[in-house]
């Protein structure tokens, strides 16, 4: 037995580092935590500090003993669980659970699995960091409050089954919110008149140019009936053109940031489909090693639980190294590129999620990977490559073009732009992904030379009809988006979050939207009107700020708590006095009882639905909902 024992999550990263090691380090796994709350009670006494009642839950018992053993007969034991609050409360649970305060213990963070990384973090261990430890508690702590107190509750009064959480009901909130903008949206028709224009010499390609305004109108041109469309309809088809304005500048477009874990997950789905849920297992595939060939283990990208953009300055130089080789010197800025997070609460302890090598391009890997982990990988390397490349610069002319009616004078102004590309850049690699169909591509514009005073040849008046529309239902992409714009959650949480509102039947997926159901209306209500001061984004991201605060050694975990749960009791005892036990009516079907005739109904049971009888109680035949589908279904 080795005299140095290194412990991490999972066996996949045990393999991995016990390549870079070597022999006189023994590596095992915990897999995943070792100690959490109690399953089927609070655990949280909340009347003496809120002190958590940890337990070594059944199926780890025996990974505990086994570490617990091997840790007897080492000299020292390394903490090597992963970079961020989960893994140091992980390392914390590790020395109570396995009792390796026994043993001198030591605290390792790497954010990439490489031998260089390894090393260095080998070189300079640490203590566990109770700041980072109670701040992980705190969110564990209050999420089990909410959890807990109000789940039970829903329970009674609703269904069986059903669940609160602190950012799950507020993520619940925002798309039931946005599903009822759009049910009570009124659509409303608007129009658009468009000419198809050419010079008056030569065979060059016709170009289109939009109705913007109509010269000494101050008001914005807006049409919203075709009787107000046909006059000027009529007036264009009489309409002399000449080229009034151009403008023309030099455009430049920069490239995008290597990926955060919110902004893996977004692109994930923009251009993979791959959900959240996904998107993470198989990014922590990458992080912690798959088999290269002869080359063995080999980590493929840095830590995947990230808020930071920062890049460490030798993978940069590595980056641009890389780019004057393939691609010339004329894509390599001049400085090195460096991007600021802009999210609310970001931390900055991380590094981006990039690969660990650039040199090992995607087409070097893709026969040992799988499909996804393939598609993936090459999805981190473009967008971490592209970011430190040069901008992609475009000619964009904008021409304004006045059509004069003959008979009355009126000047009416069209505009039309076009973009042509004068340099690629970035985009000859890598173009990120968008969350709505819509927009022209940079450079499929063209327009052919033109002088101010030209005299333009009208081809056709083209009017067009629209509606409004409502705003779209978010997908995986948007919402996370929209929950990280708005503070709620880490990156860690939204890929759970998206996963627990789909096993409750709170929403479904339908065409990639995201699409509440009867169950995601009626607890959004619930939570909404009884307990309005957790269920909102304000008090979700305030609350997302004091577990940073807690992180940094700034604030007291167990006061945060306090104050929460001093207001949060009362809620609680209102709603439970005042929430009315939802009961919903009968549903009639087709079935006839088999036993007397009657007609069943869909009724709403403790387990949720059932056939019954409706000569209850005289006649107490009940059937399986799912079994009457099935054998439908089967006919």
């Amino acid at each position: 037995m080795a005299e140095k024992l290194v412990i991490v999550e999972s066996p996949a990263k045990a393999k991995t580092l016990g390549k870079i090691l070597g022999k006189s380090y023994s590596i095992k796994a915990s897999v995943g935590h070792v100690r959490d709350l109690p399953q089927w009670h609070l655990g949280v006494d909340v009347k003496n500090g809120f002190v958590p009642k940890y337990e070594v839950p059944k199926a780890k018992k025996e990974v505990v003993k086994q570490l617990e053993k091997a840790a007897s007969k080492a000299k020292v034991v390394y903490l090597a669980t992963d970079p961020d609050r989960e893994g140091e409360a992980i390392a914390w649970h590790l020395v109570a659970a396995a009792k390796l305060d026994r043993v001198p213990n030591q605290r390792v963070v790497f954010h990439e699995i490489t031998e260089q990384a390894i090393k260095e973090a080998f070189r300079h261990p640490r203590e566990i960091d109770m700041h980072l430890v109670n701040a992980q508690q705190a969110r564990r702590v209050l999420d089990r409050l909410v959890g807990y107190m109000i789940s039970p509750l829903l329970g009674r009064k609703v269904r069986r089954g059903l669940s609160a959480g602190r950012v799950q009901s507020v993520a619940l909130r925002m798309i039931v919110e946005r599903e009822r903008e759009i049910q009570s949206f009124v659509v409303q028709e608007y129009w658009t008149i468009e000419t198809e224009l050419s010079k008056t010499e030569g065979k060059s390609p016709g170009f289109r140019a939009r109705l913007a305004a109509i010269r000494g109108q101050d008001e914005k041109l807006k049409l919203g009936r075709q009787d107000e469309v046909d006059p000027i309809v009529r007036d264009l088809r009489k309409a002399t053109y000449s080229v009034s304005q151009i403008n023309k500048k030099k455009v430049s477009r920069q490239p995008a940031p290597p990926f955060i874990t919110s902004t893996l997950q977004q692109e994930a789905w923009r251009k993979l489909h791959f959900t959240a849920e996904r998107t993470m297992a198989i990014a922590q595939q990458l992080y912690e090693g798959l088999p290269l060939g002869e080359e063995g283990e080999v980590g493929l990208i840095t830590y995947m639980r990230t808020d930071s953009t920062r890049v460490a300055e030798s993978a940069i130089q590595e980056t641009r190294g890389y780019i004057a080789e393939k691609y010339g010197a004329d894509f390599v800025p001049a400085r090195p590129r460096s991007f600021a997070r802009k999210v609310k609460g970001a931390q900055e302890a991380h590094e981006a999620i990039r690969p660990t090598k650039v040199p090992r391009q995607p087409d070097d890997v893709k026969t040992y990977l799988t499909r996804d982990q393939a598609r993936l990988y090459q999805l981190v390397w473009e967008r971490m490559v592209a970011s430190q490349m040069a901008a992609a610069v475009f000619d964009t002319t904008a021409v304004d073009i006045e059509a004069r009616e003959p008979r009355k004078g009126t000047v009416y102004v069209l505009r039309a732009t076009g973009s042509t590309p004068r340099f690629l850049g970035f985009l000859v690699l890598y173009s990120e992904g968008k969350d709505e169909a819509g927009g022209e591509e940079e450079g499929k514009i063209r327009l052919p030379p033109l002088d101010e005073g030209e005299s333009l040849r009208l081809l056709d008046v083209l009017p067009e009809q629209h509606f409004t529309e409502p705003p779209p239902r978010y997908n995986e992409a948007t919402l996370v988006k929209a929950l990280e714009e708005k503070g709620i959650g880490r990156p860690s949480t939204y890929a759970p979050i998206l996963a627990t509102l789909r096993r409750r039947d709170y929403v479904e997926r339908k065409g990639g939207r995201l699409h509440p159901l009867e169950f995601g209306f009626i607890v959004n209500d619930l939570l909404v009107k009884h307990f309005p001061g957790i269920v909102n984004t304000g008090f979700t991201a305030t609350m997302e700020e004091q577990l940073d605060e807690i992180s940094r050694g700034e604030r007291d975990w167990v006061m945060t708590m306090q104050d929460f749960y001093t207001p949060f009791e009362e809620m609680l005892k209102e709603a439970s006095a005042n929430m009315v036990k939802l009961k919903k009516p009968d549903q009639p079907t087709d079935e006839v009882c088999p036993e007397c005739g009657k007609p069943m109904v869909i009724r709403q049971g403790r387990f949720g639905e059932f056939l019954a009888c409706t000569g209850y109680p005289k006649c107490r035949t009940t059937k399986s909902l799912k079994e009457q589908k099935e054998k439908v279904e089967a006919a």
